[in-house]
């Protein structure tokens, strides 16, 4: 008999989460599946409980919450046997997105009940575990004034966009890549694993989270009538189509500022030094997919 242990944010995004257990009761036999369900109660929770999951050797271990507890429940989970199942509850889900798992908790619940499993990458910045996104300049700025807001959402993004706007000042930052360095002014810098931030905000379209690189999407500075095109393309994946964009791909890079400041991991602002090394570690995470994603063949 497999086991699960399913680990929920009770607090995550706004619906209610007690009809989790009995949907997946409903959803995955108990007479072929050991369930325990564990409730989070402090930041880091997730991640202990997680931890010793895997060393319990569960077979699967579910995530429901938004994205800050499917990462910590991934990051106990690499380079194990453990498989990571998502039911997306928070406002970003932006690694589920990622992976095409469905919004809706039943059809996500479907998704684990059909253990398609597959195996993908994931990337430290300064050893600090990410498996979507990180970044400087605007979007870090920006993750860390959503984190200092009680909600979150499309809205209070482009909300916090506008009003940041008008007062960010660009920096220069040396990029070295393994076969070039480059200087460059950005408006941001973003080293993507996955293809978007999460709500389908996509700053490397053609990013794929299983073929052992990153794309380092750079945005030039641009005046205000750029602005609105440009949030329009990012959430059309049509971004990369814009000139004041540039992409490369790579296995490892340096980053070098002028001075520390804030860097945004998975959404999360990080306090760093002038000098951030960011690499991505091939398959290093089990996790279960729908058997048929739409665009992409993970």
């Amino acid at each position: 008999m497999k086991r699960i242990s399913v680990i929920i944010n009770p607090i995550s995004g706004t619906a209610s989460k007690k009809h989790i257990p009995m949907l997946l009761d409903q959803y995955i036999p108990s007479n072929k599946f050991e369930k325990q369900f564990f409730f989070t109660e402090y930041h880091g929770h997730a991640f202990e409980m997680a931890s010793q999951a895997v060393q319990n050797r569960s077979d699967f271990v579910i995530a429901v919450g938004g994205d800050g507890t499917v990462n910590e429940v991934a990051k106990a989970l690499i380079h194990s046997s453990s498989v990571l199942g998502i039911i997306p509850m928070g406002s970003g889900n932006g690694l589920a997105r990622d992976l095409f798992i469905p919004m809706d908790v039943r059809k996500a619940i479907e998704v684990i009940a059909e253990q398609q499993i597959t195996c993908i990458d994931y990337c430290k910045a300064n050893e600090q575990i990410f498996f979507c996104t990180c970044g400087v300049g605007f979007d870090a700025l920006i993750s860390k004034r959503l984190a200092e807001k009680k909600r979150r959402g499309p809205f209070a993004y482009l909300k916090s966009i506008a009003i940041e706007y008008l007062s960010f000042k660009p920096d220069t930052y040396e990029i070295i890549l393994e076969d070039k360095v480059l200087t460059k002014k950005a408006f941001l810098l973003t080293c993507a694993n996955a293809s978007q931030y999460g709500n389908n905000a996509f700053i490397a379209p053609h990013a794929r989270m299983n073929d052992g690189v990153m794309d380092i999407a750079i945005l030039f500075p641009f005046t205000f009538w750029d602005l609105g095109p440009l949030i329009v393309q990012m959430f059309t994946k049509q971004i990369d189509k814009n000139s004041k964009t540039e992409y490369y791909k790579a296995k490892q890079v340096i980053l070098k500022r002028k001075k520390p400041g804030i860097v945004h991991v998975d959404g999360e602002p990080i306090q760093m030094g002038d000098i951030i090394s960011i690499r991505t570690i091939h398959n290093g995470l089990n996790v279960i997919v729908p058997n048929d994603p739409v665009y992409r063949d993970y």
